[in-house]
């Protein structure tokens, strides 16, 4: 792994403190709420943005990204790689610091308008995993 990818992992997880969760399941059998509840118990701020359930991991899920009432650090994307465009311009709209595409979601274009924003983007790559290999104690 390149040093200067590493680097942007470690700036997106050090300097986040909240984390917008696009495609977060109430299911905790899914990937996307073991690493949402992972990262919550590491003190991140989690929202859920699902405009099919009411709430999960204890908060309150947004429809959005544009009905998020705070601001958001990270928006990470558990979403079909085909979806995600929608899901870029609305971050770039609400002026979030970074994009992190999960496990198996790729969209090149989509990367590539985020940078050109200035939004840095991880992609195809877990937040969970990244995180217990810089943090985990033990």
């Amino acid at each position: 792994m390149a040093s200067e990818y590493i680097d942007l992992v470690d700036e997106q997880l050090r300097n986040s403190k909240t984390i917008a969760v696009v495609g977060l399941s109430n299911n905790p059998d899914r990937d996307s709420h073991r690493v949402a509840s992972y990262l919550q118990s590491q003190g991140y701020r989690i929202i859920p943005v699902n405009p099919v359930i009411e709430e999960a991991l204890g908060e309150k899920s947004y429809p959005d990204l544009k009905s998020v009432p705070e601001s958001i650090d990270m928006v990470d994307v558990f979403r079909r790689s085909d979806q995600v465009m929608p899901v870029v311009e609305e971050a770039i709209e609400v002026g979030a610091k970074y994009i992190w595409m999960q496990d198996g979601v790729i969209n090149d274009d989509a990367k590539a308008k985020a940078e050109a924003a200035g939004i840095p983007v991880i992609m195809d790559d877990c937040a969970l995993r990244q995180h217990r290999r810089r943090f985990s104690r033990g």
